[in-house]
């Protein structure tokens, strides 16, 4: 199964935030797994909280980082961020210790982390993230299940989307990370 996780950038001052893992005691940026029933932008914020302590404002979406030959693979979604409450604090038993480093003095970071620090500050990314949760009118737990449930319903595709998703709308449509223009 294809894990996903997300990364959080937190600049400060033209520096970045960085842990120093306890696994392999180097560096690297602020991150881990997205949990069910949680958002990438959801995850994010989290991370930043149990790795660093801070409280975090997401500013944008840097990219998605697709690391292939790790079992199934895994996709990073990485954010920048900033701090707006909390203190300095490593997670005990994942993080030795938090330091900020302008990007022409990094240390020994996690190799596949150097893209993110570049793009991080060449400006990569700008967009938007959005949440949606939805109350379909029946809760299916594979796509086989919700294709013979199509399939045995007599609509058409259209109809049967409509039917099971539209007509039901949304819960919630929350934008997380970016400004829309008016």
């Amino acid at each position: 199964m294809i894990t996903l996780g997300v990364n959080i950038a937190i600049v400060q001052s033209g520096k970045i935030l960085l842990t120093r893992r306890e696994d392999f005691e180097v560096w690297c940026i602020p991150g881990g797994i997205v949990d069910p029933n949680e958002s990438l932008a959801q995850a994010a914020i989290r991370e930043a909280r149990e790795e660093t302590g801070l409280e975090v404002e997401l500013l944008r979406l840097v990219g998605m980082y697709s690391e292939i030959g790790r079992g199934d693979g895994v996709h990073i979604a990485l954010f920048t961020g900033q701090p707006v409450g909390g203190s300095l604090e490593p997670q005990e038993g994942e993080v030795l210790e938090l330091g900020y480093f302008a990007p022409n003095a990094l240390p020994e970071i996690l190799w596949w982390h150097r893209q993110r620090v570049a793009d991080v500050f060449d400006g990569a990314g700008g967009s938007v993230a959005w949440r949606t949760k939805s109350s379909p009118k029946k809760r299916v737990n594979s796509r086989e299940e919700l294709y013979n449930l199509r399939d045995r319903s007599g609509l058409s595709r259209p109809e049967f989307y409509r039917y099971f998703f539209e007509q039901h709308g949304t819960d919630e449509v929350v934008l997380e990370v970016g400004k829309i223009p008016l």
